[in-house]
């Protein structure tokens, strides 16, 4: 689809790839709604931006169901139309084995990455469904492909994400509306700090690790190129083409393989 001139409504607008899709939409002339829980992560993302009504940020809880499915008529009240809806949004836990996450850890969780996913889409699908060229992209995670002990609770609201998302990718085989699921592997954003996540005490071997991550605006990039193409599944970096591959290539393998890598993260 044209990206330029249409409108797109991103969740996770205040930090981190969402931050840069929006960045990366209002470079190529889409306008934005930037959604995000934060008001200070969407006040500096509309600063880094810079370009006036092209953007307009909604400080809203993507938990509350009331609030999201007043977002709709907001911005087509500012935009006049809605054309794509791009669901970033997402928080990870402490690395915990599942015996020791409380109910608790794992209901938020939950509540943010799968249910904030099902609010905003079920909320914007019937005006996207409606449009002549439409884009839904729904994010979830190498962790979805395969078991990452320690994020147990993650993977498993990333992988009902996945299905979610390749269920609406059936319902849209020959309609205008083109869905996407997207699989980013380790991204270089403080997804950590941002869940409420202490992340002092990395060892050396796991902060090498981490300057050989994604860039997110090297992720945005692929993202909005997947919007306009209107790509069904994309893979982002070479840790999650890796994990794509050996979970349908060797999946029994692929468990005990992740499982050694991540033993020193659990505790």
């Amino acid at each position: 689809m044209e990206i330029r001139e249409s409108v797109f409504a991103v969740t996770g607008g205040g930090n981190g790839i969402g931050r840069e899709v929006v960045l990366a939409l209002l470079a190529r002339g889409a306008r934005v709604a930037a959604i995000d829980l934060s008001e200070a992560g969407l006040k500096k993302t509309a600063d880094l931006a810079g370009v006036g009504d092209r953007l307009i940020t909604m400080p809203v809880d993507i938990t509350d169901r009331s609030a999201v499915l007043a977002l709709p008529s907001a911005v087509v009240a500012a935009h006049g139309q809605v054309d794509g809806l791009i669901n970033v949004a997402g928080i990870v836990h402490g690395f915990k084995p599942i015996s020791a996450l409380g109910f608790e850890d794992i209901e938020q969780v939950m509540a943010v990455n799968f249910w904030g996913t099902v609010n905003t889409t079920k909320a914007f699908l019937s005006l996207l469904e409606a449009r002549p060229a439409a884009s839904l992209v729904n994010v979830a995670s190498m962790g979805s492909l395969v078991p990452f002990p320690g994020q147990g609770a993650y993977g498993a609201s990333k992988a009902a994400v996945k299905l979610f998302t390749e269920g609406l990718i059936a319902e849209h085989q020959s309609g205008p509306l083109k869905v996407t699921i997207v699989f980013p592997g380790g991204i270089a954003t403080n997804i950590l700090g941002n869940s409420g996540i202490d992340a002092r005490g990395v060892t050396a071997d796991q902060a090498e690790a981490a300057s050989k991550l994604t860039s997110p605006e090297d992720a945005a990039r692929q993202i909005v190129d997947a919007v306009a193409t209107g790509a069904p599944r994309v893979t982002i970096g070479k840790d999650a083409r890796m994990l794509d591959r050996l979970s349908r290539l060797m999946p029994a393998r692929a468990i005990p393989l992740i499982a050694k890598k991540m033993r020193e993260l659990v505790k």
